[in-house]
């Protein structure tokens, strides 16, 4: 069930309110005049949402890249992250 307080609530008990996405690890929902106004979370849980974001996108991308032809053998891949990870980037990725 998604925790939903005031506006004012966040102003007058922002240390409970920080304390709870810390600890629950999920968002409260502030209104304003009774109204859906934002969506507060912790650090620790923007920063994984963003990280799936920009995982997302990347998949699709290679999605959309796979579906115009543009594909190169697994085998090429790999040996080319082999060799970014041993230092010797080839300019390849």
């Amino acid at each position: 069930m998604p925790r939903i307080q005031s506006s004012t609530d966040l102003r007058n008990n922002y240390n409970d309110i920080s304390n709870f996405c810390r600890e629950s690890r999920e968002p409260v929902f502030i209104t304003k005049n009774g109204q859906g106004d934002l969506a507060v979370m912790s650090m620790e849980m923007f920063e994984m949402l963003s990280g799936k974001l920009e995982l997302y996108n990347l998949l699709d991308e290679g999605r959309v890249a796979a579906k115009a032809g543009r594909k190169r053998p697994y085998a090429d891949v790999f040996s080319d992250i082999e060799q970014e990870l041993a230092g010797g980037n080839n300019g390849k990725i």
